[in-house]
């Protein structure tokens, strides 16, 4: 069996991958949705944030306005580390639950793939038996997160500078995945790595 972790910086395409071997047969833990699932209202990480940054981070319906909370976070590194230090723990401990269900039922040849933006910075490589990082250059990134955020270069800048420095990522990878070219050049090498992995258990 294999527990991969996938990374990569923010537009790097990690959702897209991790989709790609969802199709393949792999089955996929989203980090981000668990981060969603434990600041829901009335979770304890929600009040520890509004405790901690204030009730206008909320929306109106009690919800936790990701886009207000962010605006503090990644202006102020501290703040990031508050808020990290409320909801890391929480995370961690669900996808420690999941993988361990995963490796009490799994095949030797079946693949769980924890898709975590914050695999390194918050220590889940640690989870994992592999590390794939989904690369792309710092032009292909900018422009990506300008386009989905609808940002300014500096305000995109800003985002990708409050993450891990990529070289220092790419350092705890066992894999790399390029994704600044076309899709099908991503695609072959998902591929590539299903098979070397798993032996190609799943019809491509």
């Amino acid at each position: 069996m294999n527990v991969i972790g996938l990374t990569g910086g923010i537009a790097s395409g990690k959702t897209t991958a991790a989709n790609y071997l969802a199709q393949l047969g792999a089955k996929v833990i989203d980090a981000d949705a668990i981060a969603r699932e434990v600041v829901k209202p009335g979770s304890p990480a929600l009040k520890e944030i509004t405790d901690t940054f204030g009730p206008g981070v909320l929306h109106a319906d009690g919800t936790l306005n990701r886009k207000k909370l962010g605006s503090i976070v990644f202006n102020n590194p501290e703040a990031l580390k508050k808020l990290n230090a409320i909801t890391h723990p929480k995370i961690t401990e669900i996808i420690l639950n999941y993988i361990k269900q995963f490796k009490k039922n799994a095949a030797e040849t079946d693949m769980l793939v924890l898709m975590a933006p914050l695999l390194i910075e918050a220590g889940l490589h640690h989870l994992v038996d592999k590390v794939w990082v989904v690369h792309i250059n710092l032009e292909t990134q900018l422009s990506r997160v300008m386009k989905r955020d609808n940002l300014t270069i500096k305000e995109a800048q800003k985002r990708i500078d409050s993450q891990l420095p990529e070289a220092e990522r790419l350092k705890y990878a066992d894999e790399v995945i390029d994704n600044s070219g076309s899709w099908d050049n991503t695609r072959r090498q998902l591929e590539k790595l299903w098979c070397k992995y798993t032996g190609c258990t799943s019809k491509i």
